[in-house]
């Protein structure tokens, strides 16, 4: 079998890769097949670290059986009868990525979607989010700073690393007393964790992070019982939410009277209630003065996050008063951190991570006939047509929804 890495195709251009050189040296050495590398000018990763660890790069790539990417491919550079991977962002049908799915029936492709990548337990295998987690944090650390005048942190994506990004973190001036709250017990708040454990902020239980005054910076992290509950008082369990969302309101109003940095790392279903509204914004009760949203639902739970930011300007303010955005400086405005491609801050270390899971969780079922149907589960496309699983999309595939 033969591997192929695909150049990114798609603008704005992302510097992430599938496997680092030395990943692709593993995969060669565990596995006997060999790793092709398609020339890039703007991988994190130069094609002179593949080629000084003896990788063969090709521009043709048509000999190879497995492809694989990141983000969308362009249609025009989708080569027939292959296997890609990637992530297409098509299983909730986005409409600006119809014509991507078309094409890859029309040429034969096994298309298998990273974010369907799912072990026995229906746990995702593959992701991005603990970087997105790692540096939405720091940028809301980083926003902070900005906002208040007390520190200056260079940006993420202008450090080689994150062992730069971390050593930033020494120049934090945080007040006593300083509270972070964070929404979210999976990988993206794992990762906010890890930065906010390297900046030394301590961690304290959700009851005294209420109730208690502390002579240092803290933070307390949720699980959606700490800011849901039952309309109807009675006492739940965390199924109980998702499976009857439309059932709670949000009592995160509690935490918004004492914390001072909000980092949000859920993931929201848009059937659950808001986690605090503009309404809620309003009050003379609300504190917070700064929201990194890294989970980036626009319009929707957070009430600050009213557009997604970018790299390049990752920050605005929001006005409570009038609910519209404003200059980040402005005087009353909640700042917010709202990037929504927060792992290509920090390309090198991302796709470690990223390439990891991969060689541990995926590439395997290549080579053993895919008992778990790991791949099987998460491939949108085969022969020519829509898999079972993913018959739904047929009618987006038509354009009739």
């Amino acid at each position: 079998m033969t591997i192929g890495l695909i150049r990114e195709g798609k603008n704005p251009p992302d510097k992430r890769v599938p496997l680092t050189p030395k990943q692709c040296v593993e995969i060669q050495n565990n596995f006997g097949c060999q790793v092709v590398i398609q020339p890039s000018a703007i991988r994190a990763y130069a094609d002179d670290e593949y080629r000084a660890l003896g990788l063969t790069l090709s521009e043709d790539m048509a000999h190879c059986d497995v492809l694989l990417g990141v983000k969308e491919v362009p249609k025009h550079d989708l080569i027939p009868d292959k296997k890609y991977f990637f992530f297409s962002h098509t299983y909730k049908k986005q409409s600006y990525n119809r014509m991507l799915l078309n094409e890859i029936l029309k040429k034969n492709i096994q298309l298998i979607d990273y974010e369907m990548l799912t072990n026995t337990n229906g746990t995702r295998v593959v992701a991005f989010g603990r970087y997105a987690g790692i540096v939405g944090a720091y940028n809301g650390l980083r926003g902070y700073g900005l906002k208040t005048k007390r520190y200056s942190l260079k940006s993420a994506h202008k450090c080689h690393d994150r062992v730069e990004m971390n050593a930033e973190l020494n120049k934090l001036d945080l007040p006593n007393n300083f509270k972070i709250v964070i929404t979210g017990k999976g990988r993206v708040a794992s990762g906010a964790i890890e930065t906010l454990n390297k900046a030394g902020i301590t961690r304290v239980d959700s009851e005294d992070f209420l109730t208690k005054e502390f002579d240092h910076p803290v933070y307390t992290d949720l699980t959606v019982l700490h800011y849901n509950k039952r309309r109807d008082g009675k006492p739940v369990i965390k199924l109980d939410f998702y499976t009857n969302p439309t059932e709670f309101d949000s009592k995160f109003m509690q935490y918004a009277k004492v914390a001072d940095l909000y980092i949000a790392c859920h993931f929201w279903d848009n059937k659950a209630p808001f986690i605090f509204s503009r309404k809620d914004a309003k009050s003379s009760d609300f504190n917070i003065q700064y929201v990194a949203d890294v989970s980036c639902d626009i319009d929707g739970p957070v009430a600050s996050t009213l557009r997604p930011s970018t790299i390049a300007e990752p920050f605005y303010g929001y006005d409570p008063s009038t609910e519209k955005e404003v200059a980040h400086e402005s005087e009353n405005s909640i700042g917010v951190m709202a990037v929504d491609n927060l792992p290509c801050e920090l390309p090198r270390d991302a796709s470690i991570d990223f390439g990891r899971d991969l060689i541990d969780h995926v590439i395997p079922h290549l080579f053993n006939n895919d008992p778990e149907k790991v791949i099987w589960k998460a491939s949108e496309t085969k022969n020519g047509k829509l898999t079972p699983h993913f018959a739904y999309l047929q009618a987006y595939v038509n354009g009739e929804e």
